[in-house]
């Protein structure tokens, strides 16, 4: 199955603009792929998806401060965030439907946001 690295988390500050990728090992043009998210002690969460198509999909808690984009000749997903807030802190994942299910994950990316 497809593989998918996160990256691009680090510390940022409040109100800053964080642009978060997800490489897979393979094609991922004919699939659907999400973003989620995890604060420590808290479940995960989904953030946005974005479809084989190119439709978009926005948790409306995060709705309006994020974009999720994806390049299929570099079989990338991105997930822009603006104006960053500390309750944004957590680990960022992506992943496809199938291995959701499955509750296949990678390592994902740590966005910490501080003063």
């Amino acid at each position: 199955q497809v593989q998918l690295v996160e990256s691009g988390g680090g510390l940022v500050q409040p109100g800053s603009s964080l642009r978060l990728s997800c490489t897979a090992s393979g094609d991922i043009s004919h699939l659907s792929v999400g973003w989620f998210r995890q604060a420590p002690g808290q479940q995960r969460e989904s953030v946005a998806a974005v479809t084989s198509v190119g439709t978009t999909h926005y948790s409306e808690f995060l709705k309006g401060r994020v974009t999720v984009s994806r390049d299929n000749a570099k079989n990338t997903l991105y997930l822009q965030i603006n104006d960053v807030r500390p309750e944004d802190t957590a680990v960022y994942y992506c992943n496809t439907p199938a291995r959701t299910f499955f509750g296949s994950w990678g390592q994902g990316t740590q966005v910490t946001v501080s003063s």
